[in-house]
């Protein structure tokens, strides 16, 4: 079953990168009393996702926390050394939070999983965006190709707070 507007998150934990190394974060560490943007890609340094979706956050992030969103965190199966690396190389690190769901368990959780396994991807993440509020979905933007990050965009999520 698909998450849809209204419910409350499944527990899940992401891995981040820290200062000391991979830590784990919890669903209700992220996202328990805070309004969050949360946005995932099918793909670290894959060409929509490193060329468009994720550019367009980083360029809107001070516009969409300036309407009350308290963070902007970007979700991948890839591991979080991916991730971590992926944060550097594009200049969004401490702009953004890259949360590792290197197994794909909260996309399956959400019932927002892919499988990529036709393009030697294996199970990833579709593309969506989300608006939520201490843990409630509030909005929800999921893109109907992979190829494609529009009504997933940080345009989009900016007109929706």
């Amino acid at each position: 079953m698909t998450i849809k507007v209204g419910d409350k998150l499944p527990q899940a934990t992401f891995r981040i990168m820290t200062a000391d190394g991979p830590a784990a974060k919890t669903t209700e560490d992220l996202f328990k009393g805070r309004k969050v943007v949360l946005f995932a890609v099918p793909g670290a340094f894959t060409p929509t996702c490193h060329k468009n979706h994720l550019p367009g956050f980083v360029e809107k992030a001070a516009a969409i926390k300036a309407k009350g969103v308290d963070a902007i965190l970007t979700t991948s199966t890839n591991d979080v050394f991916v991730l971590d690396a992926w944060a550097k190389a594009t200049g969004a690190a401490g702009t953004l939070e890259f949360l590792s769901d290197g197994n794909g368990d909260f996309a399956k959780a959400i019932g927002l999983s892919m499988d990529g396994t036709g393009f030697g991807m294996g199970i990833r993440s579709q593309r969506y965006s989300m608006l939520v509020d201490d843990g409630v979905v509030k909005s929800l933007n999921v893109e109907d190709a992979p190829g494609k990050a529009d009504a997933s965009g940080a345009e989009t999520m900016l007109g929706q707070l």
